[in-house]
């Protein structure tokens, strides 16, 4: 199907000149995806289906709102409950209840934590998460493992060493702009590497050590427990960022599932499926913290967040959306691997249940996944090489996809066997890392 393209990108142009990078977000840029071709911009979305500004229709088979909305682009319960709650007035002097009711929510599905406190963003909450910490333990140095925002705490572990966070979702983070004498007080290790941790803690002076639970990979129990472990012998606090993890395999953290708990927990995205919100919850003794330093924000206390999050985890235990939706990955990840297996591709797929990926092992992948984009934009799909699963990506729009993508694997095989897959691409290559846009 011919499909115009034209306001997006031309949109996207303006922006670069108006707006540093074009927008606030790295994840969305054009670049990322497809290179002069991408559609940008969004005119509508509803379930699992964009609309651009050209009026072309698309199934998002791709990042859903970045990991944003499990229940789906405008799930209609939520925004019923969104509406009445702008009718009664947003933001006042006075503080909304919801966000008491939220509190006690998130604490009673996570019994082992006790309060909590919030903020509109990951990144934020990330923030809000480490001052507390260091608050609590009067130490500065932190061990990472994991993609933790763009603050300068997360930032300084690039200085002096601008391949700190290489492994950590993207390289090329340049740590530009951040104060010098952060420098050597953000450490970081791989995941299951237990070793270097056990060497930074030894070294370094570390009070806190943050980790995602899993990101790339499905969660390693027994590394977790060996980290918790540790923390404990050293009286260091264990921080679990679950911005992107959280209520994927599981009605809350994914820590859950493994039986190893944090005394601090980061939820965000899925959360309002949405709307901003984002969450820190903790241990008392250590959330405490929060009053001897400075932690204030007015849009904070906004309502829309709270009354989203509340109708979210409404809906998502109703439904047990993590069920669903782990069901749907493992399909996603079972249908790529029978295609590698028919067309005599390598490829590996990753990523916990709900949230599959597939690379191509060749030298080639990032073209080959620059090829897929480009190829079934074309069939009505926006695709990349990572799939966030929600309830609306139906059995038959998942057929749909690789009845689709089956063509684009004979591309790719064609190309293995000495096809130049440079000549199928129409633009240049997409980014794979922090990338200056001019």
């Amino acid at each position: 199907m011919k499909r115009k393209s034209s306001k997006g990108q031309s949109l996207w142009k303006k922006a670069k000149e108006v707006i540093p990078g074009g927008n606030s977000l790295l994840s969305k840029r054009p670049e990322m995806f497809l290179p002069d071709k991408w559609p940008t911009y969004f005119k509508s979305a509803n379930g699992c289906k964009v609309t651009d500004l050209d009026n072309n229709e698309y199934f998002d088979m791709s990042l859903m709102g970045v990991g944003t909305n499990i229940l789906g682009y405008g799930n209609k319960s939520v925004d019923i409950s969104v509406h009445e709650a702008i009718k009664k007035g947003n933001l006042s002097t006075l503080n909304c209840p919801e966000e008491v009711y939220l509190a006690e929510r998130l604490i009673n599905m996570h019994p082992w934590l006790d309060m909590a406190r919030f903020a509109r963003t990951g990144g934020e909450a990330n923030a809000i998460a480490i001052r507390i910490a260091r608050a609590y333990t009067k130490k500065d140095n932190v061990a990472i493992c994991g993609y933790h925002g763009w603050h300068d705490w997360y930032l300084s572990t690039n200085l002096g060493n601008e391949k700190g966070l290489d492994r950590h979702l993207l390289p090329g983070l340049s740590p530009a702009g951040v104060p010098k004498g952060l420098k050597d007080s953000t450490f970081s290790f791989k995941y299951n590497d237990i070793d270097r941790l056990k060497d930074l803690i030894s070294k370094e002076n570390i009070g806190v050590v943050k980790m995602e639970v899993s990101r790339t990979e499905e969660p390693n129990t027994k590394f977790l427990a060996e980290v918790r472990d540790l923390c404990n012998k050293n009286s260091l606090i264990l921080i679990f960022d679950e911005c992107t993890s959280g209520f994927r395999s599981s009605f809350g953290g994914i820590h859950i599932n493994c039986n190893v708990y944090p005394d601090i927990a980061i939820f965000g995205k899925a959360l309002g499926n949405g709307y901003p919100i984002t969450a820190v919850l903790g241990k008392k003794d250590i959330m405490q913290s929060a009053q001897s330093t400075f932690i204030s924000s007015t849009f904070w206390t906004e309502r829309i967040g709270y009354v989203a999050a509340l109708k979210t985890l409404d809906e998502m235990e109703k439904i047990k959306s993590w069920e669903i939706i782990s069901a749907k990955g493992n399909l996603i990840k079972k249908n790529w691997q029978e295609l590698g297996k028919k067309y005599e591709i390598d490829i590996s797929t990753f990523g916990i249940s709900a949230l599959p990926g597939i690379n191509f092992m060749s030298k080639n992948n990032l073209a080959y996944k620059t090829l897929i984009t480009q190829e079934m934009l074309k069939r009505g799909f926006l695709a990349s090489n990572l799939v966030y699963c929600c309830i609306n990506h139906t059995d038959d729009i998942i057929k749909k996809y690789f009845e689709n993508i089956e063509d684009i694997f004979v591309m790719i095989k064609e190309c293995e066997d000495g096809n130049d897959v440079k000549k199928l691409l129409e633009g240049p290559i997409c980014h794979s890392s922090f990338e200056r846009l001019n």
